[in-house]
């Protein structure tokens, strides 16, 4: 895959998903994925592992938490992971927590770039490597990125919503609603949102109503900027970018309020059980499926090759380049792929064991499943 030059950088889907999702967004169910051939396994090494919050979006503890400890328990790791809570100090001193408790290899989603950057470089002046995981620290010194091709996750959804609004008139109206300026990925979601929309909005095929980023991924606030974007153009929307499908969720809520719900198409991100149920009962048109287990066990892989102190184990997993747009530093990374997911492949999502079934097809939606040929 080529190198990208990258750029500075979802209603939650409920408790019930948190709980209830162990395993869930797993494609293989595996531990690990052992490209790493010489870890050292059974030693016991402390890994920690940052992640950002819990209030926008549901994988955060419910698909990477329980992934990454089992990857890294795999390997033989004692894994300390903690979750920030959106706090960017609570970042800090987490990070401060785990290096005074010996851990090899600090795992880091953080909540925004600067602090992320200000962690690593703590990490490094006590000789512990640093691995950005799902977001690119920009201005920091991580020794490996592990994410998704990020800008394809945006051109996936620019896709989408342009197939879904074939058929209407030139002019189709479209209201974007993005994730957080300060995360580097709805920066690059964004970038290939645009690849596909915005050549449909200079030949008038589409017309952008509005655009706005929503500051650390709040969900309530998508929803209030939503809504008023909506009311100052006189109720009137025909199709809606939404980054993820926290957002998405809060966008269809207003939607439902002006009676617009299923006739509006909807974009999301991560194949959530609520996203997933959306697309099913026609509220929302698409998501990207992300496999998670694949982005822990690559990051395990990462940690067991740092410990070891075996670059070249290192580089067979993170084999491409990124570029930190801050620093225009080269980092080894891994961007895995990511898929679109309709209507009619929610049944490959839940088939991959990614989300259980008994997540989606409940109440309303159990019928549903059964026509979408989930069985």
């Amino acid at each position: 895959m080529r190198s990208r030059t990258l750029a500075v950088l979802a209603a939650s889907t409920g408790l019930a998903l948190a709980v209830t999702a162990c395993g869930a967004n797993s494609s293989s169910g595996s531990g690990g994925s052992g490209s790493s051939g010489s870890n050292t396994a059974g030693s016991g090494a402390k890994v920690g592992v940052i992640l950002p919050e819990t209030a926008s979006s549901a994988r955060w503890e419910g698909f990477d938490h329980p992934l990454l400890e089992k990857a890294l328990k795999a390997k033989g790791f004692d894994p300390i992971i903690q979750n920030a809570q959106g706090d960017d100090q609570k970042v800090s001193q987490l990070a401060d927590q785990m290096l005074s408790q010996g851990v090899k290899v600090l795992i880091l989603a953080s909540t925004t770039g600067d602090v992320g950057a200000a962690v690593e470089k703590k990490a490094e002046a006590q000789g512990v490597p640093v691995i950005d995981y799902d977001r690119l620290n920009a201005g920091g010194s991580a020794a490996y990125y592990v994410s998704f091709d990020n800008v394809k996750v945006g051109t996936l959804q620019g896709q989408g919503l342009a197939d879904a609004l074939k058929g209407k008139p030139a002019g189709a109206q479209v209201i974007e609603i993005e994730g957080a300026p300060t995360d580097n990925n709805a920066t690059l979601f964004n970038q290939g949102q645009q690849q596909v929309l915005k050549p449909l909005y200079d030949n008038g095929t589409l017309k952008k109503v509005n655009s706005q980023f929503i500051d650390k991924w709040d969900n309530q606030t998508g929803g209030q900027v939503f809504e008023q974007f909506l009311t100052a153009n006189g109720g009137h929307v025909d199709g809606v970018l939404a980054a993820n499908d926290g957002l998405a969720g809060a966008v269809i809520t207003v939607l439902k309020k002006n009676n617009l719900n299923g006739k509006v198409p909807v974009t999301g991100q991560d194949a959530t059980a609520d996203g997933l149920k959306a697309i099913l009962r026609g509220d929302q048109y698409m998501t990207v499926f992300k496999p998670i287990d694949k982005e822990a066990n690559a990051a395990a892989d990462l940690a067991a090759a740092l410990i070891n102190n075996s670059k070249a184990d290192a580089d067979k997993v993170a084999n491409q380049k990124v570029t930190d747009p801050k620093t225009k530093r080269e980092v080894a990374s891994l961007l895995l792929d990511p898929q679109s997911i309709t209507k009619d492949t929610v049944k490959d999502v839940i088939a991959a064991g990614a989300v259980p079934k008994g997540d989606v097809c409940t109440g309303d939606v159990a019928p549903l499943c059964a026509s979408a040929g989930i069985n």
